[in-house]
């Protein structure tokens, strides 16, 4: 049975948000929750359900955007027991690398995880479900109820239409270009500029065509077309011609871009951060390079040497951010790096870091959180990419938006969706992209011109009146007329 923490308030909009099983998009759900119950306090109540062992990611999120009072509420709902998977792993970034899609699958299961949140939605009874896409039943759940379900995409609109048009060429098998083991693929029905993938670069169920039951996806893309609508962590000046296909071509009844939403909200600093931003103090402006693949992303001991050895021979101020149990960097490498550099190994203020004036590029795997945020700060990246949708995302990063390059040159060596076909980055070419990307009048000069406009524009999109400001509203009277007739408009 679920478990909420506090009561509900009968007289409010109560929404319900539940949440796939990562911190990359527990995350965005905690923001929406927030921003949809600080944008009309009086009338809307949101609750984000996730199962025990994520309850803590939630309630760490909600205490640094609290502002005089509790922003939203926590429910909680059983992980379901799942084979191979130790008991209280409940997280994509808590699995071994081994075990991480004994997640993926359970997420997706009627038998495993459908019962469990059917029986946490009808015993909230909410006014409005907003979804993640993994949970297709939930549609179900909501036109029982006769109450709106929304889904949420926490990945951009340019991935996201990307892997649906490569799906839907794939099932239809109408698109020449894709063919059973093609070099690269070309996204179909995508404005200019083309985007051409290497196939080794796919998601996984866009490369194995002939082990994925591909009207798993087709349901998925039913349901949300027939949906009450779609939500998508973005905003129109970042991913305009992208984010009008979801209506010009019938993918969604409304679709609302609401982001970036994490600018939307106050974040109050930890006890640590200003270790951070003491040392970044110290350095001069645009100087230092911030490193960082997100939580999930799995790096080759092998790989995370040469990385460290090109930090070091580039000459460049860095910050790295490292998530590895049990690397450890070559021998005297502290010593000979030694104030030009700062190692953090578990969790770091990454807003507060980008945001800092002595931070001049990012390397970085291109997750679409990581992506809003450097957005956010005006900060250029060099592109790394490693897991899922990230080399699509990548394309929009230095092909479309122009606010950045890839670290290593296209036809330097393999780099995979599937980590044992990576090969390893050496270190000088490590260094030479950084010297070439810092450079004055260099190329991280351009690139930095252009995501500053980009920062003014979407600051502007959640500011009071803007194009992301407006959908949230939007969203919210949309949710707020239906729940007062009672039923959805299907």
């Amino acid at each position: 049975m679920a478990s909420t923490e506090t009561t509900s308030s009968n007289k409010k909009l109560r929404v319900l948000l539940i949440p796939f099983f990562a911190s990359s998009h527990i995350g965005p759900f905690t923001e929406l929750a927030v921003s949809l119950a600080t944008a009309r306090p009086h009338a809307v109540e949101a609750t984000v359900a996730v199962t025990p062992a994520n309850a803590s990611i939630v309630r760490s999120l909600l205490q640094r955007h609290e502002n005089g009072g509790t922003p939203a509420q926590v429910a909680t709902y059983p992980f379901p027991a799942v084979d191979g998977l130790p008991r209280g792993v409940e997280n994509l970034g808590a699995a071994a690398q081994a075990d991480a899609w004994r997640i993926d699958v359970a997420a997706v299961s009627d038998t495993l995880m459908r019962p469990v949140q059917e029986t946490l939605i009808w015993a909230q009874s909410p006014d409005a479900l907003v979804t993640d896409v993994h949970f297709m039943w939930n549609a179900d759940v909501c036109d029982e109820l006769g109450v709106p379900c929304v889904t949420y995409n926490v990945v951009g609109a340019f991935s996201t239409l990307a892997m649906r048009h490569l799906t839907l060429a794939l099932v239809s098998n109408s698109n020449t270009n894709i063919e059973p083991e093609p070099e690269a693929v070309s996204v179909p029905r995508f404005p200019a500029p083309e985007i051409r993938v290497p196939t080794v670069e796919l998601p996984e169920y866009l490369r194995s065509q002939e082990r994925v039951d591909y009207s798993t996806y087709n349901r998925l893309y039913e349901v949300q077309g027939d949906c009450f609508g779609v939500a998508v962590n973005t905003s129109l000046d970042l991913e305009e011609h992208y984010c009008e296909m979801y209506a010009g071509n019938g993918y969604a009844k409304r679709a609302y871009m609401l982001g970036p939403l994490s600018l939307r909200l106050p974040s109050s600093p930890e006890a640590g951060d200003s270790r951070y931003t003491d040392w970044l103090d110290s350095k001069p402006s645009r100087s230092v390079v911030y490193v960082c693949f997100g939580s999930l992303a799995h790096v080759s001991d092998a790989q995370l040497d040469e990385l460290a050895l090109g930090l070091e021979a580039s000459g460049m101020a860095f910050l790295w951010v490292v998530r590895a149990d049990k690397w450890s960097p070559p021998e005297r490498w502290h010593e000979r790096v030694g104030g030009r550099g700062m190692v953090a190994t578990a969790w770091a203020p990454q807003r507060a870091i980008l945001a800092h004036r002595a931070v001049g590029a990012f390397v970085t795997h291109c997750g679409w959180n990581s992506v809003l945020e450097t957005v956010a700060a005006g900060v250029p990246v060099l592109t790394w990419p490693i897991v899922f949708e990230q080399f699509i995302t990548e394309r929009l990063l230095t092909e479309v938006l122009g606010i950045g390059e890839r670290l290593w040159p296209d036809g330097a060596g393999v780099r995979s969706t599937r980590y044992e076909e990576n090969e390893v980055i050496p270190a000088h070419d490590v260094a030479r992209a950084l010297k070439t990307f810092m450079q004055p009048g260099g190329p991280g000069d351009a690139a930095r011109s252009r995501v500053m406009g980009l920062a003014a524009k979407v600051h502007a999109a959640v500011a009071e009146g803007g194009s992301s400001d407006r959908d949230l509203h939007r969203l919210i009277d949309d949710l707020m007329e239906a729940a007062g007739a009672g039923k959805t408009t299907m």
